[in-house]
């Protein structure tokens, strides 16, 4: 889709196509077809035990007749972008250059859109490869604000995510995240700090602290991802954005929601906060 010899940028030509920038520079690494299915083998054990480490998921690999060191299980969850969530000691202590923000959200009553946010990034599959997603989402309303897919774990697709979400939305008082090292880049918590929007990050590896972005992912693949084998990077960012835009938030009950979709919850409050 991008042509590098057009005479439009090639910042101009993603912009057009609706890509992450930092994908115009990035040259794909092959993976082999047999770290592609353990990758996705981790993926779902990750899923359902998101405490297990690199040397617990090896050893329940070695279980199933695959044959893998700690240190691959190690290089390939790295790739995923996952670690085992459990809270551990010197959670505090921030990445060189990367300040720590304390989390906000403990024992706040959260009661409206546009009161919190959060943000998360995943690894999803492919029939021959992987990408990721970033989403933004309304904490109140479990709504999807928006979500980009990506080929890296680059800052530039988190960074396009929340600015879009800003200019539909508005802007949330508080916004929280993960101690990735995309979210506590001075790009990203400087583009919070310009609006004026408190920043929230979890204690690292505590899935709690962001649980309902957790929810959303196990929604996804259970009901999306795990059900399709995408061909193509641009197969995967439709059919990823029909079951969040579509379904979703326009049609998925919630049971914390009195069964209403996102969409409903999301708009309905709004509604009746400019009546009153």
């Amino acid at each position: 889709m991008i042509d590098r010899k057009h005479k439009l940028p090639l910042t101009r030509q993603a912009e057009v196509l609706k890509l992450s920038r930092s994908g115009l520079y990035y040259r794909h690494q092959p993976v082999s077809a047999a770290d592609l299915a353990v990758m996705a083998r981790i993926d779902r054990l990750h899923l359902d035990h998101p405490f297990a480490g690199s040397r617990m998921l090896r050893d329940m690999l070695n279980a199933e007749g695959v044959e893998i060191g700690r240190e691959h299980v190690r290089t390939l969850m790295k790739k995923m972008g996952i670690e085992a969530l459990y809270r551990r000691p010197n959670t505090s202590k921030p990445a060189s250059g990367h300040k720590i923000y304390p989390y906000l959200l403990r024992d706040l009553k959260v009661d409206r859109p546009n009161q919190v946010w959060a943000t998360d990034i995943t690894y999803i599959q492919m029939a021959r490869g992987f990408v990721y997603l970033v989403v933004v989402l309304d904490w109140y309303s479990r709504r999807v604000l928006s979500w980009r897919v990506s080929i890296t774990l680059e800052v530039e697709p988190c960074l396009e995510a929340v600015e879009e979400a800003l200019a539909k939305y508005g802007k949330p008082e508080i916004f929280n995240s993960d101690q990735g090292s995309q979210f506590t880049s001075t790009d990203f918590t400087g583009l919070l700090l310009k609006h004026g929007i408190q920043i929230s990050m979890d204690g690292k590896g505590a899935w709690r602290d962001n649980v309902f972005v957790e929810r959303l992912w196990r929604s996804v693949k259970y009901e999306e991802v795990y059900l399709k084998a995408y061909d193509s990077v641009s197969e995967a960012r439709a059919s990823i954005g029909r079951y969040l835009e579509d379904f979703y938030n326009g049609k998925r009950p919630h049971s914390s929601l009195d069964r209403k979709p996102p969409d409903q919850a999301y708009f309905e409050h709004q509604t009746q906060v400019t009546a009153a």
